[in-house]
């Protein structure tokens, strides 16, 4: 009995800690950090949007889907003569907002991604512009300090004051002066950047940094690299724009489609309302819904 009741205690400390675990997952991870001097620095890897912004993108996706839904299912219920029943008016309530809370529920996240990847993108380019604004200075014969100085002084003309780059340029500016390693600082933009390119620069700049090499050509290196994969992935955009356009006006057509057939042809418009309309209508819409994720899919090259 007691080798059975030890045998349960042993077997409730593992679903213990796996709830522990489940809620420690849905943590969120913070939007900023404390540098080891003490600044306040940006994680990149993740976009808490405002709860009012929240609230803005999912009252306008909410009123699309809204609109689509009752467009596409409103006026189911109706009597033998066409006339709108009681139930007619709940479904033309409930089935729009129940689209419109799924269209809210779906499109806040992704316009949270869309921000993320922006801004990740904007810090990306503006690193690249450092990289070559460090080059030029190590190349005149400046130390890494001063280099670093040089290109936040020439950065500053290029950009405005809350680019990221400036904020990041002025934390490693500050951390030196505190005595932080410049290779710490580095990792930790690197770390924060959610961004392989920075991390990989980080990592090699600091062996070379330790290990004397030679970090003019360590930063050319880089900056050569990472101003091809742009380009290349800027090549790939400019080719992928048409497609992507084609595939937006193919997502809208149906509703297009069916708004005018409902408006032109009101006889033709109540065969949507019937339950092999409801069926094929649904059909339809899955399809459509299918066929751009998995377009969205393939038009996503990532270099």
């Amino acid at each position: 009995m007691a080798l059975l009741k030890k045998k349960q205690r042993d077997e409730e400390v593992p679903e213990k800690k796996q709830k522990k675990a489940k809620k420690e997952k849905k943590v969120l991870e913070p939007q900023h950090f404390r540098s080891q001097n003490n600044m306040r620095t940006y994680n990149y890897r993740v976009y808490h949007m405002p709860f009012k912004d929240k609230v803005l993108y999912f009252l306008l996706a909410f009123a699309v889907g809204a609109a689509v839904g009752y467009l596409f299912y409103g006026g189911i219920g109706k009597d033998e003569f066409g006339n709108p029943t009681m139930l007619t008016r709940v479904l033309d309530l409930v089935i729009p907002g129940i689209v419109g809370v799924l269209a809210g529920k779906i499109f806040v996240p992704i316009r949270i991604e869309q921000i993320r990847n922006k801004r990740q993108s904007m810090l990306k380019r503006q690193f690249r512009d450092m990289l070559e604004s460090l080059t030029t200075s190590l190349g005149a014969g400046s130390n890494v300090a001063n280099a670093f100085q040089d290109t936040f002084d020439d950065l500053k003309v290029q950009y405005e004051e809350d680019a990221a780059i400036i904020e990041e340029l002025k934390i490693i500016l500050l951390g030196m002066r505190d005595n932080v390693d410049i290779e710490i600082l580095l990792e930790d933009l690197g770390e924060r950047s959610g961004l392989d390119d920075i991390k990989s620069f980080a990592s090699v700049f600091r062996v070379c940094f330790r290990k004397g090499g030679d970090i003019r050509d360590t930063i050319r290196n880089t900056h050569s690299i990472l101003s091809d994969k742009m380009e290349i992935a800027e090549d790939i955009e400019t080719v992928l724009t048409g497609n992507k356009s084609q595939q937006n006006i193919m997502i809208f057509m149906p509703v297009i489609l069916i708004g005018m057939i409902k408006m032109m042809s009101a006889d033709f418009a109540a065969n949507f309302v019937t339950p092999a309309g409801i069926i094929a209508t649904t059909i339809g819409v899955a399809m459509f819904v299918g066929s751009y994720y998995i377009g969205k899919v393939i038009l996503d090259i990532k270099v």
